[in-house]
C-alpha cells in the first residue's frame, strides 16, 4: 500500500470516529458503539479507556449518592413517625 493510500485510509477511520461522536453521541459512541480497532493511535485508545474509567466512576458515584440520599430520606421519614 503506498503512502497516500495508507493517509487516505487513516482519514477515513478517523473522520468516521468523528462522525460518529456526531451522530451516535460522544459517550455511547465510545462506551457502547465501537472500540475502534481500526483506528491505529495508542494515545487514542489510551485517551479512549481513561474516559470509559472516568465515565464509569462518575455513575457509580452517581449511583451511590442517590441510594445515600434516598436511604437519608427513609430514615428521616421514621424519625419523624416517631
Amino acid at each position: 500500500m503506498s503512502k497516500i493510500d495508507r493517509l487516505l485510509e487513516e482519514e477515513e477511520n478517523w473522520s468516521m470516529v468523528n462522525y460518529r461522536m456526531d451522530a451516535e453521541g460522544f459517550h455511547y459512541c465510545f462506551k457502547h458503539y465501537s472500540s475502534f480497532e481500526e483506528i491505529e493511535d495508542e494515545k487514542f485508545h489510551g485517551l479512549r479507556k481513561r474516559y470509559l474509567e472516568v465515565a464509569n466512576h462518575l455513575e457509580t458515584y452517581v449511583r451511590y449518592k442517590l441510594t445515600e440520599i434516598r436511604e437519608d430520606i427513609n430514615n428521616f421519614n421514621e424519625d419523624e413517625d416517631e
